[in-house]
Order: C-alpha cells, then sequence, then structure tokens
C-alpha cells in the first residue's frame, strides 16, 4: 500500500503537527480566565467571534488544533488535504497578527513589536502548510498503471538479457 507522502514530507509534518497538537491538547479543559482572555484576543480582530461564548470558543479552538495537529502527524491523510487546512489554520493566525494593533511596527511595516513576535513566528506554519499544499497538488503524478508498470519490467529485464550477450 502507497502511503500518500513523501519522505520528504514527513520532518515538516511532524513538527508543525505536533506543536498544534500540543497547543490544542494545552487548551483543551482551559479555565474560564484563558478562555475569556482567547477569546477577547481573537474576536477584537475578528468580530464576528464577539457573538461566541468564550468557553465555546476555546473548546472549538481546542478541537481545531488538535484536529489539524493530528492529521498532519497521520501519514494516511492526504498531504494536500493536510497542507490545507495548516494553511487555512495559520493565515487566520497571521491575519490575527497584522490586524491586532501594537503587534507590528508603526507605519506600513509588518515587522513585529516585543508583543506581535510570538504571534509573527506563526508565518513558519503558513510556510509548510503552502509548501505541503504545493506538494500534495503538483508534484503527485498519476500512478503508473499495472500495464506501464509491466511494460517497464520487461523492458528492464530484455536490457539486463541484452547487456549480458553482450
Amino acid at each position: 500500500m502507497r502511503l500518500p507522502i513523501t519522505p520528504s514530507e514527513i520532518a515538516p509534518r511532524i513538527a508543525t503537527g505536533a506543536f498544534i497538537l500540543n497547543s490544542g491538547l494545552g487548551k483543551r479543559n482551559a479555565d474560564e480566565g484563558t478562555a475569556a482572555g482567547l477569546h477577547g484576543f481573537a474576536a477584537g480582530t475578528y468580530p464576528f467571534l464577539k457573538d461566541v461564548p468564550p468557553a465555546t470558543f476555546a473548546r472549538t479552538l481546542s478541537t481545531t488544533e488538535i484536529t489539524i495537529g493530528a492529521a498532519l502527524l497521520m501519514p494516511f491523510v492526504p498531504t494536500a488535504v493536510a497542507g490545507a487546512a495548516l494553511t487555512g489554520f495559520s493565515a487566520g493566525l497571521l491575519g490575527l497578527y497584522l490586524r491586532t494593533p501594537g503587534m507590528t511596527k508603526p507605519g506600513k511595516s509588518v515587522a513585529p513589536t516585543q508583543e506581535g513576535l510570538p504571534i509573527s513566528k506563526d508565518v513558519w506554519m503558513l510556510g509548510i502548510g503552502l509548501g505541503l499544499l504545493t506538494s500534495g497538488l503538483l508534484d503527485r503524478g498519476p500512478k503508473p498503471s499495472k500495464a506501464a508498470a509491466r511494460a517497464a519490467r520487461n523492458t528492464r529485464k530484455a536490457a539486463k538479457k541484452a547487456a549480458k550477450r553482450a
């Protein structure tokens, strides 16, 4: 059985998957204060979240992180799927970074302030997500048919016989 990932995708999937899974598990039983802090930070940037109760938001965020982290760690989840999930999640985090006052230096800069540095680092997840998505969509050629594989095998055998005769 062929897995839908390549060896070059294993390290980035493990690194980001373990990181995000751990983050989600850490938020799983968030107390009221933690839930309110997470909710307030997100709702300040994404106003549609104001109507979501803080405990519900924290649980949903936790579940999302656990799901994405697990998807990245499971080799049978196609790379394009895992990459798309990571790209969407990290784009949301970077949107939070870019839209929250005080996270970037004054002016049109995207450079982080001290307060923005922890969130600005999530750009690495966006890069990995885009890389996985690209790899999953573009680097996969169609699987050779059984007839093509048999023809290639017969060609190799014929070449070996010809080389022995020569």
